[in-house]
C-alpha cells in the first residue's frame, strides 16, 4: 500500500511517500517570496498552487497518482472532534475552505488530499488527529467565564503518535496506559492521556499554559485587558504580543534554542533565567496533568523540537521525575504520524470517522 502524506506549513510544505509504513522518500519545500506573494492573492489561488505543487513533487520522484492506495493530509481548523483518522468528505472540505473555525496553513492539508484522491479515482483520503481534537472531560471545559469555556488547540497528531509508540515499547496498547505528553516547540501543549483519550490539555495557540519559544501562554488577564484598551496598540499588535513576538523570543530576541543554550554556557544570566522559567512552567503544567490522572501515571513523555535539548529536558526532569518515569522522544515526525493513522484504517486496525457539520 502506498500512502502519500502532506503537511502544509505557512511558508512551505513537507510531503512523503510510504509503502507499508516504510518511507520511500520525503521532501521539504520552502516557498520562494514570489510563490508566497502568489498565494497571498486569494485562498483559491493558494489551494491551486499547493495542489499543483504536491502533484509535481510526487511525479518528480517517479511516482504517479494512479499508484496511490490513500492520501492523508494534516488536519486543519474544524469543529471540535475526537482523535483518529477522519474521511475527508464535502462537509469537511467546505469547513476547511471557508475557514469557519479559523485560518491556518494546515487547512490546505485536507483540501489537497481530497483533490489528489479525486484525481486518483477516489482512493481513500483522510486527515488524522488535527489540532482541534477535543476529548476533554466535561469538567475540564469549565472556566470562570460561562461564555468562554476552555477549548483545546494542541499538537494532537504528535502527542498521540508518541503515546502510541511508547505504549508499544511497554508491550501495551494506548487504551491500557496513562501518560502525560508535553510537546515542546514553537508552541507548548501538555496533555493528560487516559486510556487512549486526551482528557485535558492546554490551548497552545494564543490560549493558556506554559510560554513557548514564541507564544505567551497564560498571562495576567487584568493587565492584558488594560493593555488592549490603552490606545497604544492595534489588535494585530496585541495578537503578535501573544503569538509570534512573545515567550522566549520576546525576552531574548531569538527563537534559535541552540544559540540560547550557547549563550547560557557562555555565562548569559538572563538567558539562563528565561530557560529556567520555560522549564518551570512546563513542569508546572505537567504537575497539573498529574492531578487530572489522580497521580496514576505510567510515563511522562517529552517530545517536540525542544526535546532535543538535554539542558531543557534535565531541568524539567528535576521537577517532575517524582510523578513517573520521564521518557524523551525528540522531534515531531508528523508525516509518519499521518501515514500511521491512514495505515491503521487501511489494515482494519482502526475505523475512520465520518465528519458532519454542526
Amino acid at each position: 500500500m502506498k500512502i502519500f502524506a502532506i503537511n502544509p506549513g505557512s511558508t512551505g510544505m513537507k510531503v512523503a511517500l510510504y509503502e507499508d509504513m516504510e518511507m520511500i522518500w520525503s521532501e521539504s519545500i520552502e516557498y520562494s517570496q514570489k510563490d508566497i506573494d502568489i498565494c497571498k492573492e486569494s485562498s483559491e489561488i493558494e489551494e491551486d498552487f499547493r495542489f499543483t505543487n504536491s502533484v509535481k513533487i510526487l511525479e518528480s520522484h517517479g511516482n504517479s497518482i494512479s499508484e496511490l492506495s490513500a492520501v492523508v493530509g494534516r488536519g486543519g481548523m474544524l469543529r471540535p472532534i475526537r482523535g483518529g483518522a477522519w474521511i475527508i468528505n464535502e462537509e469537511m472540505a467546505e469547513d476547511l475552505r471557508s475557514c469557519r473555525y479559523g485560518r491556518h496553513a494546515s487547512n490546505f492539508g485536507g483540501l489537497i488530499a481530497k483533490r489528489i484522491s479525486e484525481k486518483a479515482g477516489s482512493v481513500p483520503a483522510f486527515i488524522v488527529d488535527p489540532v482541534c481534537v477535543d476529548e476533554m472531560s466535561e469538567v475540564a471545559h469549565v472556566s470562570g467565564m460561562p461564555d468562554l469555556p476552555k477549548r483545546p488547540i494542541s499538537h494532537a497528531l504528535n502527542q498521540k503518535a508518541v503515546a502510541y509508540r511508547v505504549a508499544q515499547k511497554m508491550g501495551k496498547r494506548p487504551d491500557q496506559c496513562r501518560f502525560i505528553v508535553a510537546h515542546m516547540g514553537g508552541g507548548v501543549t501538555v496533555g493528560a492521556h487516559c486510556e487512549g483519550k486526551v482528557i485535558d490539555v492546554n490551548n497552545g495557540l494564543g490560549g493558556y499554559g506554559p510560554m513557548s519559544l514564541e507564544r505567551a501562554g497564560t498571562v495576567h488577564a487584568w493587565d492584558l485587558i488594560k493593555l488592549c484598551f490603552s490606545g497604544k496598540y492595534s489588535q494585530k499588535e496585541i495578537e503578535r504580543m501573544v503569538v509570534g513576538d512573545a515567550g522566549v523570543a520576546a525576552h531574548l530576541g531569538t527563537r534559535d534554542f541552540r544559540k540560547i543554550i550557547e549563550r547560557i554556557h557562555a555565562g548569559d544570566e538572563k538567558a539562563k533565567l528565561i530557560v529556567e522559567a520555560l522549564a518551570y512552567q512546563i513542569a508546572a503544567e505537567i504537575g497539573s496533568r498529574a492531578t487530572n490522572l489522580y497521580g496514576k501515571v505510567d510515563a511522562v513523555i517529552l517530545t517536540g523540537g525542544l526535546a532535543n535539548s538535554t539542558y531543557l529536558c534535565d531541568l524539567i526532569k528535576e521537577r517532575v521525575s517524582w510523578i513517573s518515569e520521564v521518557t524523551c522522544v525528540p522531534g515531531e515526525d508528523e508525516l509518519r504520524a499521518l501515514a500511521e493513522g491512514a495505515y491503521k484504517v487501511l489494515t482494519g486496525e482502526e475505523e475512520a470517522h465520518i465528519y458532519e457539520k454542526e
